[in-house]
């Protein structure tokens, strides 16, 4: 069943892959998206290609669900804030009004899938991992944009949860599931929301500073918190142990 049913998983990120050109060249045409930010949107997607497939095999599902579907429309947006990302550090000029509109249609879909996984019924912990990671990748992109506006330090915001998967890889206490907090997705949520009005460039240089710090105190804050979390349940195992 499910070597018939894989060519519609093919089917499903071939048209992926084909809005993902669309979407470029539609860049390309209306703001001027030069030749690196093309190589940009594309590397993003092949990248992404592998390791959804990858992802899909090891889950050993025959297709994704709608919720997937909502979260693959994501990742055709976050490929095209990439691609205008990666050119302007080329060319020193970005088109705001196209990057801040495509960031927060992308931003306003990760409120979309969630929902449409639990109504569906389709909720999976592939699913959550492909939303997580799509996620994180815009967030990196803007903080690169910003960084660009505000200052290097702007990259802490985009690096905060690579930083904490890379800890995790070297202590392997790091690596135990955490308990949800909403406290926690709604600072996850905040940083999407500041770095696209940081973006969008509207406000004084001064109060975009403070807005953006503020963000990264309550991000560091956040993460901090996870840490001593698991910090704790391994100090409290080690003490069950024989």
């Amino acid at each position: 069943m499910v070597t018939l049913a894989r060519p519609r998983i093919s089917r499903q990120q071939a048209a992926w892959a084909g809005a993902q050109v669309v979407l470029l060249a539609a860049l390309s045409a209306g703001v001027g998206l030069g030749p690196v930010g093309w190589m940009a949107g594309i590397a993003y997607s092949s990248g992404l290609w592998a390791l959804l497939t990858a992802a899909v095999r090891r889950a050993g599902i025959d297709t994704l669900g709608p919720a997937d579907l909502v979260t693959l429309a994501r990742a055709v947006l976050v490929g095209g804030v990439t691609a205008l990302v990666t050119d302007r550090l080329r060319s020193g000029g970005t088109p705001v009004a196209a990057l801040a509109v495509i960031a927060s249609v992308a931003l306003v879909l990760d409120a979309v899938d969630g929902q449409v996984a639990r109504r569906s019924g389709t909720a999976s912990a592939l699913g959550a991992r492909f939303d997580m990671e799509v996620d994180a990748f815009l967030i990196l992109m803007l903080s690169v944009h910003v960084a660009v506006l505000l200052g290097p330090w702007a990259l802490a915001v985009g690096a905060m949860r690579y930083s904490f998967v890379a800890a995790a890889w070297m202590m392997p206490w790091m690596r135990s599931a955490l308990p949800t907090r909403y406290s926690a997705k709604a600072v996850a949520a905040l940083q999407g929301i500041v770095l696209v009005v940081a973006t969008t460039e509207v406000l004084a240089r001064p109060l975009a500073v403070t807005l953006v710090s503020t963000a990264l105190a309550l991000l560091t804050w956040s993460f901090g918190r996870d840490a001593a979390w698991l910090w704790r349940r391994r100090r409290v195992s080690d003490r069950a142990l024989p």
